[in-house]
């Protein structure tokens, strides 16, 4: 076992426990912070397959602009960031369900890919890269692009949205209702007054 292949199972362990305490986690902030540590172990393993130019769009797109977009949602829509925040019941059925599509994957990869060789990572240039995608994959670019794009503007929306403007008519109740005039309360206190005379006088 070679040091290339000592290296791409730690960043492999990093990945994993990354992305197990992202879904594991009950804070959102810490869950987001774990997403990151994720993201990072896959750039890493990009750039152990010499995919330097793929490697870098990981960390600058995915690590410093998604994670941070979700860093400001949190914050500017006031989401419950507790301890409590991600506690569902429906743990044991999250569970069940990730451990089989792990084992469906493991099982479909390793058909499909079992019998190749091992190949050593050669370099391939940005321009062949920028071809590939927009030749080839130029509709499967464009649909990721316009997810990210949703997912931007599904954020601003939801950090603008002020609280009447939900579309749910709910009743409101004027301030100067629930406080008492101010000639009716020195009305009151004459009369409270002139009783007190006159049982006085009485």
């Amino acid at each position: 076992m070679s040091s290339l292949d000592l290296l791409f199972i730690l960043f492999a362990l990093i990945t994993g426990a990354g992305a197990v305490l992202t879904v594991t986690s009950r804070n959102l902030v810490h869950a987001a912070l774990f997403l990151a540590v994720s993201l990072a172990g896959i750039g890493m393993v990009f750039l152990l397959l010499k995919a330097d130019f793929v490697a870098m769009v990981q960390v600058v797109v995915y690590l410093g602009a998604i994670t941070v977009l979700f860093l400001f949602g949190l914050m500017l829509t006031r989401a419950p960031i507790g301890r409590e925040a991600l506690d569902s019941r429906n743990r044991p059925m999250a569970m069940v369900v990730s451990a089989s599509l792990f084992g469906v994957l493991v099982v479909l990869i390793v058909r499909a890919f079992g019998d190749f060789p091992p190949v050593t990572p050669s370099s391939s240039s940005v321009g062949d890269l920028g071809m590939a995608i927009f030749s080839a994959w130029v509709f499967p670019f464009e649909v990721v692009s316009m997810m990210l794009l949703a997912a931007l503007v599904g954020a601003i929306l939801l950090a603008r949205r002020e609280s009447g403007d939900s579309g749910e008519e709910t009743e409101v109740t004027p301030i100067r209702e629930a406080l008492p005039d101010r000639g009716e309360v020195e009305a009151e206190q004459r009369r409270a007054e002139l009783a007190a005379r006159d049982g006085g006088a009485r």
